[in-house]
């Protein structure tokens, strides 16, 4: 019998509960010769902390057969003791192995089409009771030659019936059944009746409750496809199922919360697809989304001229994601582009935003947000630009890629009054300045610095590569660090 193909579905289901259990448990799936006769066992699942007496972890050895691990084996009188455990159904010591300093008693269970063994200290309980218990799955079996039928001590519970009354009837079983899952039932049958495995979610009135069963089940079958035997795994999915369904409720609203900040998104923060030309400079931008959909971000940018001729570029971010924080970000992008027509100085504008966003904490408490605004002089070639707790601008110069020295400058929202110093800096043909939000650099795992450092190194690789057009390929290089953080960067040069 191969460790795969038809018993895929056992693997799936046996593998999740083995994940989750501690101690030590394995589950091998069974090679038959014509005959019915065991000729190897094939490590399918193993629980994450089970190790064989040789120190290997058994996740290492899925896949492998037991006579290329231990040849001997084969020939040991805990074979035959396996082979009976197949045939019988009754579950088995198979004798003792020492790994370090510890001796285990290894016992196996049939489980469908292979056997589940454990490993348990001498002076340990045996744990498969509580580990079905856990994973809240049982399993059966039915012998159509003998007409034999098992069911596990886990099944009874599941089904809230006494082992002495023996299994379920087949009048009895449909008698339980939701009539309006009944439909699903019987296109269940009809795919087994055409060979096909089954893996279905019923509900079943037991005790007065509806249950929702998992079934997974196949067969193993002559040549002609008849079923000699079936076998089943039925796990308890009731809790699951209504978490699910109380989720459902949630989730619309939540669907319907990122449509509308979607929509807002898209409509204030237009990302233009092609670099546009400004006074003396080309500037392209880029917006990359969060890895999940529902984050929508506050990151946000502006690239316009002024009426003097001077090119204002900006970036920020405002902390959160959803309704609220596109909102916030909406508002702060206006206002940026309103009070450039009374100045143009960008530490004086960095104070106007602060106070509106102190504002606006006053009705949202715990409201911040970060941002770098520059003011672009072709004339004079010339760059003037302050910050409000934001990351870096980066500079390319000369082939060499460096963060700028920050002037003072708080975050948005946070000290009232606050003060914004300007840097000023010459900008000429030949230079790149690179403006983002910290979804570039920043994520859980490793520091800012290491981060910073990646997208320096990407700045000099396209500068170098593309020496003429060095946006169209920066941007295309470039890759957010946080997969749950958006990310908006602004690429500048002068013509």
């Amino acid at each position: 019998m191969p460790a795969a193909g038809p018993f895929a579905p056992w693997l799936a289901t046996v593998r999740g509960v083995l994940d989750s259990l501690p101690g030590m448990a394995a589950f091998l799936l069974a090679e038959l010769d014509g005959d019915g006769r065991l000729t190897d066992l094939v490590w399918a699942a193993a629980s994450p902390e089970a190790v064989i007496s040789d120190g290997r972890p058994g996740s290492q050895l899925i896949g492998m057969p037991i006579g290329d691990i231990h040849p001997a084996v084969v020939a040991e009188d805990r074979w035959t003791s396996c082979q009976r455990v197949l045939d019988t159904g009754e579950p088995a010591d198979l004798g003792a192995v020492r790994i370090g300093d510890d001796e285990f008693t290894v016992r196996a269970r049939r489980l469908g089409p292979g056997l589940l063994l454990s490993w348990e200290r001498r002076d340990g309980m045996d744990r498969f009771d509580g580990m079905e218990q856990l994973g809240n799955l049982g399993w059966g079996e039915w012998d159509l030659v003998s007409g034999d039928i098992y069911w596990s001590p886990q099944l009874y519970r599941i089904y809230e019936r006494d082992p002495r009354l023996g299994p379920l009837g087949e009048d009895e079983a449909e008698r339980i059944v939701v009539e309006e899952d009944r439909p699903l039932r019987d296109a269940a049958k009809q795919a087994f009746e055409r060979n096909e495995r089954v893996d279905v979610i019923n509900r079943v009135r037991i005790g007065g409750r509806i249950k929702h069963l998992r079934m997974v089940v196949d067969a193993v079958r002559d040549a002609a496809g008849r079923p000699l035997r079936i076998c089943g795994i039925v796990q308890d999915v009731t809790e699951q199922q209504l978490s699910v369904e109380r989720l459902a409720e949630v989730e619309r609203t939540l669907a319907a919360e990122h449509e509308l900040a979607a929509r807002l998104q898209r409509i204030i923060l237009p990302i233009p697809a092609e670099p546009i030309d400004l006074p003396g400079l080309r500037v392209a931008v880029r917006y990359l989304p969060a890895g999940q959909e529902t984050l929508v971000g506050g990151d946000w940018y502006h690239a316009a001229a002024l009426r003097d001729g001077s090119v204002l570029l900006a970036v920020g971010d405002v902390a959160g994601h959803g309704t609220h924080a596109a909102t916030t970000m909406a508002q702060l992008r206006h206002a940026l582009r309103a009070l450039a027509v009374v100045t143009n100085d960008p530490g004086t504008l960095l104070e106007h935003l602060n106070r509106l966003t102190c504002e606006l904490e006053a009705e949202t408490p715990e409201l911040s947000a970060t941002a770098v605004v520059a003011r672009f002089d072709p004339a004079r070639e010339e760059l003037v630009w302050a910050q409000a707790g934001h990351p870096p601008p980066l500079l390319s110069r000369g082939g060499h890629t460096a963060p700028l020295a920050r002037p003072p400058g708080p975050m948005l929202g946070v000290v009232d009054d606050a003060r914004y110093s300007d840097a000023v800096l010459s900008f000429s043909p030949g230079d790149v300045l690179l403006l983002y939000t910290d979804g570039l650099v920043e994520h859980r795992r490793r520091s800012m610095d290491v981060g910073l450092e990646a997208v320096i190194s990407t700045v000099d690789d396209a500068v170098r590569a593309s020496p003429q057009q060095p946006l169209a390929e920066l941007l295309a290089r470039l890759r957010r660090a946080n997969p749950d953080d958006d990310t908006c960067i602004l690429a500048a040069r002068p013509r």
